[in-house]
């Protein structure tokens, strides 16, 4: 090749490059390849499983913006997943299960079961995500209860939110996991609760209402019952953060699924989200079982928050700190 040919060309590759390097990397590739990074599951019992679930988990966050952490704990395989575990999100409506579990373990300590005022909050704040139930439960419990329960089950992360908004609560994928793990009496946090409370709190989860049950049941089988609990709260910084965490169980099994998500352009994308990395898990740990439950329609998912906290220069120091009105929970 001619001298000037050759020169020519080197010319022509190092522009190419440089124009390479210097364009931005698309939004969602920047995503998952700097802030997301590789899912990391283990299963002694199964390592190709493990191998398979990573990829599967990064395959569902490929073409997705925002931020996403997963956690996912499988009895029956030994999987377990974490993907940024330990970022922090506002928990919204997450932080009822929360109360649930500080309230049935206060009447474990009271040495009584829950009086009808506590299981008249508890069933509609679970099943309808109901805000007034949540926020007479919230002050019943008062932060230093719910602090001193959250150091019991061994939270490393979660912090309550300011003065009356529960909402506002942080928390991480690892901490929801261990939350979970009261639930199913995992072995490290077996005796938070008794037997007969993990099965109350775990059938409040059972019966979230239909329009509620999007998230992590996409993708689940035949035969597995869903307990869940979701939060979707947009705020001016990291729009809309749209959260799922559940238990399923059945056939020999339980596992435990948590996907909290932030920086979501509308909650439809956000549960969207959630729910790819829902069905890969669940496809991966039921293999050849037919799906009951496949992904939301979008015109099923309503974009109203779920109220957990309010909207940003709205806020307002309550008079008195939570927990110090003083309503009776056997009222």
């Amino acid at each position: 090749m001619a001298p000037h040919l050759r020169a020519r060309r080197r010319s022509l590759l190092a522009a190419a490059l440089t124009t390479a390097l210097l364009s931005p990397i698309p939004a969602a590739a920047a995503d998952a390849s700097d802030r997301q990074g590789a899912a990391l599951c283990t299963a002694d019992r199964d390592r190709t499983l493990a191998a398979r679930v990573s990829e599967d988990i990064r395959a569902a966050l490929s073409s997705r913006s925002g931020q996403v952490s997963v956690s996912v704990h499988d009895t029956h395989t030994g999987l377990v997943c974490e993907l940024a575990s330990l970022r922090r999100y506002d928990a919204a409506s997450l932080t009822k299960v929360l109360m649930m579990q500080a309230a049935l373990r206060r009447a474990q300590e009271w040495g009584r079961g829950l009086t009808a005022w506590e299981h008249r909050r508890i069933r509609p704040m679970i099943t309808r995500s109901d805000n007034d139930a949540a926020a007479r439960l919230w002050r019943n419990l008062g932060h230093p209860y719910l602090s001193r329960f959250l150091r019991r089950v061994g939270t490393t992360a979660t912090t309550l939110g300011p003065y009356g908004y529960w909402g506002l609560t942080r928390t991480t994928a690892a901490d929801q996991q261990r939350l979970l793990g009261v639930l199913t009496g995992a072995p490290d946090v077996r005796a938070v609760l008794k037997p007969s409370a993990r099965a109350y709190g775990l059938r409040q989860m059972a019966d979230v209402q239909s329009d509620q049950r999007w998230g992590v049941p996409a993708g689940m089988p035949r035969g597995i019952r869903a307990h869940l609990k979701n939060g979707w709260l947009p705020r001016a910084e990291h729009g809309w953060r749209v959260h799922s965490v559940g238990v399923f169980t059945g056939g020999d099994r339980t596992y435990r699924i948590v996907v909290l998500s932030h920086g979501n352009p509308s909650m439809a994308y956000g549960v969207r989200t959630v729910e790819r990395v829902a069905y890969a898990v669940h496809r991966a740990l039921n293999k050849g079982r037919a799906i009951a439950q496949g992904f939301t329609p979008q015109s099923e998912i309503s974009e109203v928050p779920d109220g957990s906290a309010p909207p940003e220069g709205d806020f307002a120091t309550p008079g008195e700190e939570p927990g110090r009105a003083g309503e009776s929970p056997a009222a």
